[in-house]
């Protein structure tokens, strides 16, 4: 009898040092969210994460991101490649040094 006891006064800890954590309430505000939702989630564990904010970008977002990160790539590349060319242009039109620079 005393072991239940001493888990029991375990658990209560517990349950005080998660109340006052405020674990209780964001998991209690979740699950309210989840039941008056109209139109339930296919996958509630999704909603959860979600809502707690644990949860990654959506898919499509997370496609829409490697896209953009794809575009800016490109266009990187290809500005990279237009500074070599103008670079490359301009030293035509200045006129070379020597190691000892301008007389």
């Amino acid at each position: 009898m005393a072991h239940y006891r001493g888990s029991e006064s375990k658990r209560e800890q517990f349950r005080r040092y998660l109340e006052k954590a405020g674990v209780l309430d964001s998991l209690t505000n979740v699950l309210v969210a989840l039941y008056e939702e109209t139109e339930k989630p296919t996958n509630a564990l999704d909603f959860v994460k979600q809502h707690l904010g644990v949860a990654g970008p959506e898919p499509g977002e997370t496609e829409t991101l490697r896209q953009e990160v794809a575009d800016l790539r490109g266009k990187c590349e290809k500005l990279t490649e237009e500074n070599k060319e103008l670079r490359s242009r301009l030293l035509q039109y200045e006129p070379t040094t020597t190691e000892g620079g301008p007389e």
